[in-house]
């Protein structure tokens, strides 16, 4: 099991978050981006840099990703490629990607896309701070427990067993 994180654009309080809970938990925190993420690397998570071009990050993580894995990415088309391989998924906000919802979510990201080329709309996604922490942080820390209690199901032990 590993935690998978499109760290181009995750917010420096999730990259924070995420890996206290893989120094805690023992669990690989793998950051795909295409330029280095400061404080990343040792005991602090894995720094994996893509080449330059759309899309390099995301066919990393693609490749990386395995069933019992958790991603996190705000990107929803990459949500909806790792939900169809069977992998878990959250966005920084704490929303679950899943079977149920991916479709929607693609068909809202088409609709804003097409109202930004037609000049309608922002384009932006909100401020971010201490209420939307606290939603990705229960969120990510329900799922991971959710997921290690799994891992550590299918390998034959009691949840919390050594």
């Amino acid at each position: 099991m590993k935690i998978l994180v499109d760290a181009d654009s995750c917010p420096v309080l999730v990259r924070e978050t995420i890996l206290r809970a893989s120094v805690r938990t023992g669990i690989r925190a793998i950051f795909a981006a295409n330029r280095l993420i400061p404080g990343i690397g040792g005991d602090r998570g894995m720094m994996v840099l893509c080449p330059p071009g759309d899309d390099a990050a995301d066919h990393r993580i693609i490749s990386l990703a395995e069933p019992g894995d958790l991603a996190i990415t705000r990107d929803i088309v990459l949500a909806a490629r790792l939900v169809a391989a069977a992998i878990t998924v959250i966005d920084d906000r704490g929303r679950v990607f899943d079977q149920e919802n991916i479709g929607e979510c693609l068909s809202l990201k088409d609709f804003m896309v097409g109202l930004a080329e037609h000049g309608l709309g922002n384009g932006r996604g909100g401020s971010y701070g201490k209420r939307e922490l606290k939603t990705f942080a229960d969120s990510f820390d329900r799922i991971l427990s959710r997921l290690i209690r799994e891992a550590t199901l299918a390998q034959g032990k009691a949840p919390g067993s050594v």
